[in-house]
């Protein structure tokens, strides 16, 4: 199944921005200050994004795990 991801990059902003999915949603920390993740009203990941993009250039590549985060109170909500 084919399935569209929206990247949106802000070169004056120097900031990038990648959606799985376009829905409502808010923006959390990571462990990494530069990267936030996207989670809808179910705790999914749908996108993330990364400020100061172009300090990245030259440094070795950034690593990060974006997980899911539902919790027992958004499972017993449904």
């Amino acid at each position: 199944m084919e399935k569209e991801i929206k990247v949106w990059y802000d070169k004056e902003a120097d900031y990038l921005e990648v959606l799985f999915d376009i829905k409502p949603g808010y923006f959390k920390e990571t462990e990494n200050d530069a990267i936030m993740e996207k989670i809808d009203n179910k705790g999914r990941v749908i996108g993330f994004s990364i400020l100061k993009v172009s300090a990245l250039k030259g440094k070795k590549p950034i690593s990060l795990s974006l997980k899911s985060d539902i919790s027992k109170k958004a499972i017993t909500s449904r």
